[in-house]
Formats: structure tokens, C-alpha cells, sequence
């Protein structure tokens, strides 16, 4: 888009009283940056990320939306802060870490959320975010409202998977989002033709079979207009909308950096385009406006911002309080158990599981099922057969290729107030939907204290020559994230158990089937409705001569060693629960032996068996009589042939490193 100097603002359709309003709306977040930007000359402040020359993207989008319309905005927004009235003293107080700011000083900037006005902040890996737009706008279509989702994206972040995941997604599932990119010409340093090749983004719409339409980013009565056409357009039909807003960055990426990268002139050109300037001077010109009433305006809000920041800044330092700190990583929640009835039979594992999803989508009505094709094909193990027949397609929904979006759109739904599960076809695969789950899911109550009601299903582990792509044990990577709750049963009652109470719980939770156990292992399950508290260790087998830790399949080769030597007393603890460990479990059961072997399936460097030596260790050491050792996978990628998968389980070493500890 060419630099034009003169910006021409139609003012049909709005009321002299708008007009002033949106003027109101467009010169605060201007005068808030002129205030930081003092205040960071000033040391008082650490970084601010500049939106000056981008205010009537924010504001103009963000006027146009209802108050009871989520809008996800980035950290060049504070437009849309301003425009949805967040309080200043908070706004303030967020930037400078206190404790009434809304992450109590755990996040910075604009990377929060607040249920009260509607929005949902980001996270610094950009376009996560898209993709819970997504989920939102999935809610609002189910529920069918007819609200409108608005989520932002800059051109730099608009190279990320994540764009093409969620608008991909949006597009087939015509879920009425707003994808507003800010064309502000930079990411970061680099400019746009570095980023892509296209001409302009809305090129990009007839990929995804989605209209496109661009509009001058900085004349915010055409930004308001024509965001208000698309609403209009969705509510007679819901659809995605790429909205292309040509606007420029005037400051650099952060204040510290500079903008000495520019080409000479680019700036000062942009300047004559400057919004704020541009749509005052069109007031003053049209008598609309006086020069005595924009001086009261500014002065008026110049007042507003220095209370605001006065209020803030008096707050004293946050106190680190270790207690809170630790009870914020999770939502709150009390678990009730439910007895299991008299009344059981004999079921498979993967039976019991579907079982229990199945009791879930009973008891929960807005619970929602995603995966790759577990509609009527009921996913790749058939978990899900039959489902669609009784819950419908809304509810029972084939996914594309996009598991960071799918991720996401869960979230999205906990936002919205709905609960999600994802049925990672092979847990492998959530490798590509890893951010997601780590930085968003798991780190947002903490953060604003959001509850990420997502439940992950996750078909694991080898013993079917299924190679190194369908075969991997991750629960490590899951158990070290706070935040998660990271489940692995070991038998059919548990597995039903466990995913029952699994959906009762507010957080989101990694849900591991052992897939060779589907079909393989069965077990009496109560027919009804039951939980299994999370947390909580079971003792499969007491014993008195040694303790083995274990879970999923590694219960299983335990229990078969443990026959093997009828001699010896083996207590078997199945941890069921790998975050939050029940250390107090592994403690007794660690200190009743004074032996201990940690078994489990995934490889040993890295393993959570690990994590447990440790613990046995710093809570047991004088009440044991011999190392603790481990048992796991050997240390490489998980081979095809047979002969050799079995000599890269654990299994294969058992029984020897059992009579190592006995005989120790």
C-alpha cells in the first residue's frame, strides 16, 4: 500500500456525539504512551512496547465489537484496554508488577486476561492466540449466539503455524472470528518483505476459502465501518473474516530498541498520517470540535492517567508469599467422590475408557470432543465409535491437521465457560501442539487466574512394532510443567475412574492410555458413574523385601516379575497420578522395604524415574538398606522390529536388577 499523505473520513452513519466519542476513545491510549514513555526516560518503568501510530487499529476494532464479545488483542493493543474501560490504576499497577494488577506481578505488559471485560491476553510466542479465538467463536456458534470473536495479529506474527492452523480451522468449521492483522510494515526489525512474498495479506483469504478485506488501518471511522459490515455479515451467516489493517509502526519493537533500521524518510512519511492528528484536525476542521474542547479533553484525562498512576505507584512492593504462590498454579477444586456401584462387569481397557467419556458427555452438556476422525470413523481406536449417532456433530467433531489450533480451540472453550477434550490420535504427535499445552493451558490460572478446562487424551507407549513416531513415552516432558495434571492408569477401573474425575477437574489434565493395553488387558468395572481421586497412589501388592514405583505398563511387567520370584515379598506401588505426585505414598512405601526399584517405560536420561530416586532419597535415605535404582528404556529413539523393541524396553532388564536389589 502506497504512503497517501491525506486521509479522507467519511463521517455517514455516525452522530455528531459519536464522532466526539470515538475521538474521547482515540486520544487516551495516545496520552497513556506519552506517560510511559516519560516514565521509562525516567527509570521508573523497565520496557514498553510502543503503539503510537496504531491507535485507531485498536480502538477503531475494538469500538465496534459488543461488550460481551471477546477480543484477544497483542502487546501494541492498549487501544483496545482503553476502549473496553479497563480501570487505569489496575492497568498501571499491571505494569509495574503490584499485586492489584491482574497477574499479582507474575506477568508483565498486556499478557493478561480479564473475564469481567471480555478479553483474553497473549503470551509472548506469537499466534497461540489465534487459535483460541477459535475455541470461543466454536462456543458462541454451539450456543448460537450471534457474537463475533476479535482477535489480533501483527504481519510478523503472522508467519507463525499457528496463523495457518487457526485460520485454516475457522475456515472449515465457519466459526465467525475476526482476524485482524496489524500491517504495521515491521516485525520486529525485520521488515515485510522479509517476512512473506505475498503482495498483501488479503491475498492469503482465497487460500482458505475465507473473504479478505483491507482497510486503512489509521482512519478509524473506515476501521469502525467496516468491522461493523463484517458483524453483520456473520450474524445473517457465521464465517471468518481476514481484516487487513495498513497502519505503521512509529516507535521501534520495544522502546530500547530504536528505529535507526529505517529507511531515511519512511518514518516522517508515515508521520503525516499519524491517526490521533489526523481525525482531530478533522473535528477542529469541521467545527465539531474546539481548540478550548480538546484542550479540556487531554487535560481532563492527563488528570485521569496521573491519579491512576499516583495510585498505582503508591502500592507498596508485592511480598512474596510462598504459600499462595504454590496454591495459584491450580484452579481450585474439591474433589467429591462417587462410590462405584455393586453392579460391574467385565470390560476392556479401552472399553472402560469409552465408557467413561461416555458418562462424561452425559453428565457434562457442554462438553466438546476434538480429534482427528473421531466423528464417524470414532478415531483411530476406535474410542469414539458411535458417539456422533448420540451426541451429534457439534459435540463429536473431526479435526484437520492442526493440533496447536485444536489445542487452543479447547481453551477457548474453558474461556467461554464450555469444557473440551483432545484426542491426540498417537501421543507423538502432540509434539507440534506442545506450546500450547505448556505455556497456555498450564501457565493461565497462575497467570490471571483463568481456568484451562481441557482434557488431553494421549494414546502412548510401545509393544505393538509401531517405530519411533507412534510408540514414545512423554509423560516427562508433561510432568515437569506446573500447572498440568499429568494422569497414567494402569487398569481398566482406574482408567474409567480417573478420566471421570478427570473431567470434574477444573485444570487442565494429560490424560495417558497405554494403547497396548487396549485391547489386551481387562479388568471388573463398576457399570455406573465413579471417580478415582487424582493425586493418589494405589499399592497394587504389598510386600516387605522390596518396593517397586511404577505405572501404566511397567504395573504390568512388575507384577509378572513378581511371580517369577514367589520368594521374595515385592510391594508394587501404581503411581496413577505423575503431577501432583502422592509422595506421601512413595515415601511409606519406599521407607516399609528400605529397597526400592523405580520402573517405568520411557527412557532412563530424563525420565521421571529419575525425579523419584531423587525424592526416595531426600526422605528416606536412613531407612534404606541399598541404592535406589531404576529400570527404564534404553537411551534411543524407539525401533520397528520386533527383537529390537523388546530389547530397548525396560522389561528385558527387570528381573536382573530385582535379584541386584534383593541380594544386595
Amino acid at each position: 500500500m502506497s504512503i497517501n499523505t491525506n486521509i479522507s473520513f467519511d463521517p455517514k452513519g455516525f452522530e455528531k456525539e459519536e464522532l466526539i466519542s470515538i475521538y474521547k476513545k482515540l486520544v487516551l491510549p495516545r496520552l497513556i504512551e506519552e506517560k510511559m514513555l516519560i516514565l521509562l526516560r525516567q527509570g521508573k518503568i523497565s520496557k514498553w512496547f510502543s503503539g503510537w501510530g496504531q491507535e485507531a487499529v485498536s480502538v477503531g476494532t475494538s469500538y465496534a465489537m459488543s461488550s460481551d464479545e471477546y477480543i484477544l488483542p497483542m502487546h501494541r493493543n492498549l487501544g483496545v484496554f482503553t476502549t473496553r474501560d479497563i480501570p487505569l490504576n489496575r492497568l498501571f499497577a499491571q505494569f509495574q508488577g503490584k499485586m492489584s494488577g491482574y497477574t499479582k506481578g507474575r506477568d508483565r505488559s498486556f499478557h493478561f486476561g480479564t473475564q469481567d471485560h471480555k478479553l483474553v491476553g497473549m503470551i509472548s510466542h506469537l499466534g497461540p492466540q489465534l487459535g483460541i479465538a477459535d475455541g470461543i467463536a466454536l462456543a458462541n456458534k454451539i450456543r448460537g449466539t450471534q457474537n463475533a470473536t476479535l482477535v489480533y495479529s501483527g504481519d510478523g506474527g503472522a508467519s507463525e503455524g499457528d496463523f495457518h492452523e487457526a485460520l485454516n480451522v475457522a475456515a472449515v468449521w465457519d466459526l465467525p472470528v475476526i482476524f485482524a492483522i496489524e500491517n504495521n510494515c515491521w516485525g520486529l526489525s525485520t521488515p515485510s518483505i522479509e517476512q512473506f512474498r505475498c503482495k498483501q495479506f488479503i491475498d492469503k483469504g482465497i487460500g482458505y476459502g475465507m473473504e479478505a478485506i483491507q482497510v486503512d488501518g489509521n482512519n478509524i471511522l473506515d476501521v469502525i465501518r467496516t468491522v461493523r459490515h463484517i458483524k453483520a455479515e456473520m450474524a445473517q451467516s457465521p464465517r471468518p473474516f481476514l481484516l487487513e489493517l495498513m497502519t505503521f509502526r512509529m516507535r521501534g519493537h520495544e522502546e530500547a530498541s530504536g528505529t535507526k533500521y529505517y529507511p531515511e524518510g519512511l518514518q516522517e512519511s508515515w508521520e503525516s498520517r499519524d491517526p490521533v492528528v489526523a481525525y482531530e484536525n478533522y473535528l477542529l476542521a469541521e467545527g465539531i470540535l474546539s481548540e478550548q474542547f480538546v484542550n479540556e479533553i487531554k487535560a481532563d484525562f492527563k488528570q485521569q492517567i496521573q491519579t491512576a498512576f499516583d495510585q498505582a505507584n503508591a502500592e507498596p512492593k508485592i511480598v512474596p508469599n510462598l504459600a499462595q504462590e504454590l496454591s495459584d498454579v491450580y484452579a481450585p477444586h474439591t474433589f467429591s467422590p462417587v462410590v462405584a456401584s455393586s453392579a460391574s462387569s467385565e470390560k476392556r481397557f479401552i472399553d472402560a475408557i469409552q465408557d467413561g467419556l461416555s458418562l462424561a458427555m452425559e453428565k457434562h452438556p457442554e462438553l466438546i470432543l476434538m480429534g482427528q476422525d473421531i466423528a464417524e470413523y470414532g478415531g483411530a481406536f476406535k474410542v469414539t465409535e458411535g458417539f456422533v449417532e448420540r451426541f451429534g456433530k457439534n459435540r463429536v467433531r473431526n479435526t484437520p491437521l492442526c493440533e496447536s489450533a485444536i489445542i487452543g480451540a479447547g481453551l477457548g472453550l474453558s474461556i467461554a465457560g464450555m469444557k473440551a477434550m483432545v484426542e491426540m490420535q498417537f501421543a507423538d504427535f502432540v509434539s507440534v501442539g506442545f506450546n500450547q499445552i505448556v505455556n497456555n493451558l498450564a501457565k493461565l490460572h497462575w497467570r490471571w487466574g483463568q481456568q484451562a478446562d481441557v482434557v488431553v487424551r494421549m494414546p502412548t507407549g510401545a509393544g505393538t512394532a509401531a517405530g519411533p513416531f507412534h510408540s514414545q513415552s512423554n509423560e516427562a516432558w508433561f510432568v515437569h510443567t506446573p500447572g498440568l495434571k499429568v494422569l497414567y492408569p494402569s487398569n481398566p477401573q482406574d482408567a474409567k475412574g480417573l478420566l471421570l474425575a478427570a473431567f470434574e477437574d477444573p485444570n487442565p489434565v494429560i490424560f495417558f492410555e497405554h494403547k497396548y493395553l487396549y485391547r489386551s488387558l481387562k479388568g471388573m468395572v463398576p457399570d455406573a458413574y465413579y471417580n478415582v481421586e487424582i493425586g493418589k497412589a494405589a499399592t497394587v501388592q504389598s510386600g516387605s523385601d522390596l518396593t517397586i514405583l511404577t505405572y501404566g505398563l511397567g504395573v504390568h511387567w512388575a507384577l509378572d516379575a513378581a511371580a517369577s520370584r514367589p520368594n521374595a515379598s515385592i510391594e508394587i506401588l501404581d503411581l496413577r497420578t505423575l503431577l501432583p505426585l502422592d509422595k506421601e505414598a512413595i515415601i511409606a512405601a519406599a521407607s516399609k522395604t528400605g529397597r526400592v526399584l523405580v520402573l517405568h517405560e520411557d527412557t532412563t536420561t530424563g525420565g521421571i524415574g529419575g525425579e523419584l530416586v531423587a525424592l526416595v532419597n531426600e526422605h528416606c535415605f536412613e531407612a534404606l538398606d541399598a541404592p535406589v535404582l531404576r529400570v527404564a528404556s534404553l537411551d534411543t529413539p524407539i525401533p520397528f522390529a520386533a527383537d529390537l523393541e523388546q530389547q530397548f524396553l525396560a522389561n528385558s532388564r527387570l528381573l536382573d536388577t530385582i535379584d541386584q536389589l534383593l541380594n544386595y
